[in-house]
C-alpha cells in the first residue's frame, strides 16, 4: 500500500497525539516505574509497608517487629534487692539530659547495695563494656586506649560520686561514647560500684 501525503500526515499526527497523551498522568498516578526496586526497597524496611505485601517471616505480615525478648527496656521498671528487702527502688532514674551531669551528681544515689556479689557482677560487666578502653585496673591502658588517646586514669581523678559515674556511662563524656543503650540500669549501677573501687586503688 502506498503512503500518500495525507496518510503520512495522519500517521505523524497520530504519533504526536500518542506521544503527548502517553506522557500525561494524573496527580494520583506516578506512571509506570522503569525500575521498581529503585523506589521500593528490596530489604524489609520497618516503616515501609507496600500495598498487598505480607512479610512471610512475620506472623502478622508486617515489616515492623516487636522488640526482641530480653532487650534493654526503655520504660520505668522497679525491682527490689536482698532477702526480705521490701523497698521498691526505681532503677530508671536517668531521664536527666545528657548535658546536665551536675544534676545527676546531686540527685542520683546508687540503689544497688554494695556487697561482694555486686562487686563480682560489676567487675564482669566492667570487663565486658569498659576494660577495652579503661584497662583492667582503670589505669587507662586498655587496647583501644593505645589508639584512642585521652582515656583517664581513675586514681588520678577526684572522687566520683554515684550520679557522676552513672551519668557518664549512660550519656558519655568527652571522648567516651554513651553506653546507655548497651546495658540495663542495674548493670550500670553495678559498674558504678566497681569503678569506685578501682578509683580507691
Amino acid at each position: 500500500m502506498k503512503f500518500t501525503r495525507l496518510n503520512r500526515s495522519l500517521l505523524v499526527m497520530a504519533a504526536a497525539i500518542l506521544t503527548i497523551t502517553a506522557c500525561k498522568r494524573g496527580h494520583d498516578n506516578p506512571g509506570t516505574e522503569f525500575a521498581p526496586n529503585m523506589y521500593e526497597p528490596v530489604g524489609y524496611e520497618p516503616y515501609k509497608q507496600q500495598d498487598g505485601f505480607k512479610n512471610p517471616y512475620n506472623k502478622y505480615g508486617a515489616n515492623l517487629w516487636e522488640p526482641v525478648k530480653g532487650t534493654v527496656s526503655r520504660r520505668n521498671y522497679h525491682t527490689s534487692f536482698g532477702k526480705g528487702d521490701s523497698a521498691v527502688r526505681d532503677l530508671m532514674v536517668y531521664n536527666i539530659p545528657g548535658d546536665s551531669i551536675a544534676i545527676s551528681e546531686r540527685v542520683l544515689k546508687n540503689p544497688v547495695p554494695l556487697n561482694d556479689r555486686t562487686l563480682t557482677e560489676g567487675k564482669e560487666y566492667y570487663a565486658r563494656y569498659c576494660q577495652h578502653c579503661h584497662g583492667e585496673t582503670g589505669k587507662g591502658d586498655g587496647l583501644v586506649a593505645a589508639q584512642y588517646k585521652g582515656v583517664p586514669v581513675y586514681s588520678s581523678l577526684p572522687p566520683m560520686n554515684d550520679g557522676h559515674v552513672f551519668h557518664v556511662i549512660t550519656h558519655g563524656k568527652g571522648r567516651m561514647w554513651p553506653h546507655g543503650s548497651q546495658m540495663t540500669p542495674e548493670e550500670r549501677w553495678k559498674i558504678v560500684h566497681y569503678v569506685q573501687k578501682l578509683q580507691q586503688g
